[in-house]
């Protein structure tokens, strides 16, 4: 089923960290079937510019406009059509992989069932660590059950994904790759940070370059 169309647009965005103003002047859309790769030096408000898209903190000027109308007067409707995966997995160490999927699906405002979160860790290839406890698992391991919440929320057409492939292997990468261009294919669009280089290429991502818009 095709997604909704995401249609962001930011519209000279500024960011402020502190007393220190990270960029200034940012115009970029993000339109339904693409990928946007954010690229910058460490400190170049990758993060804080992520936090911004998924509703989490106010700009220090601009606005960001969804479906043609500013996300403030929307936020409810905004908030129900992004996913956001932050750096930190977020998993509680005493749960097994299943319940901290479960627990992190019902935090964000799904049912979190047995059954969908079982089909959502086969998905990522963690079907046979569903009963493990998280603390016996690696980084690799870990970052997959994260991404698991991809697969509870194919609805959500916008994904905002801080580092989605650090500490995968290979196949794991693989993996992120097939889901990311599925959900482009769908109609869905991304927009993530990456320090190693995307292979995704149905579509290829395309590149917004952050250092180029810092204030100096």
């Amino acid at each position: 089923m095709p997604l909704a169309p995401t249609d962001l647009a930011a519209r000279d965005l500024a960011c402020r960290r502190g007393d220190r103003l990270l960029f200034r002047g940012l115009n970029f859309t993000l339109a339904s079937g693409r990928i946007v790769w954010l690229r910058g030096p460490n400190g170049s408000g990758k993060t804080s510019l992520l936090r911004l898209l998924a509703g989490l903190s106010t700009p220090a000027g601009g606005e960001l406009h969804w479906q043609g109308r500013p996300v403030r007067e929307q936020r409810a409707a905004y908030a129900r059509a992004t996913c956001y995966l932050a750096h930190a997995n977020a998993l509680k160490e005493d749960l097994s992989s299943l319940e901290s999927l479960q627990f992190l699906a019902r935090l964000h405002g799904h049912a979190g069932d047995a059954s969908s979160c079982t089909e959502a860790l086969r998905a990522v290839g963690m079907h046979s660590r569903r009963h493990a406890a998280v603390r016996t698992l690696s980084q690799g391991q870990r970052r997959r059950i994260a991404l698991a919440r991809l697969h509870l929320e194919p609805s959500a057409p916008l994904w905002i994904l801080d580092e989605p492939y650090d500490a995968l292997d290979a196949d794991g990468s693989r993996m992120l790759d097939r889901t990311l261009a599925a959900h482009a294919l769908a109609g869905g669009a991304a927009v993530l940070t990456s320090h190693i280089d995307l292979s995704v290429n149905e579509p290829a991502p395309e590149i917004l370059q952050l250092d180029a818009v810092a204030a100096r």
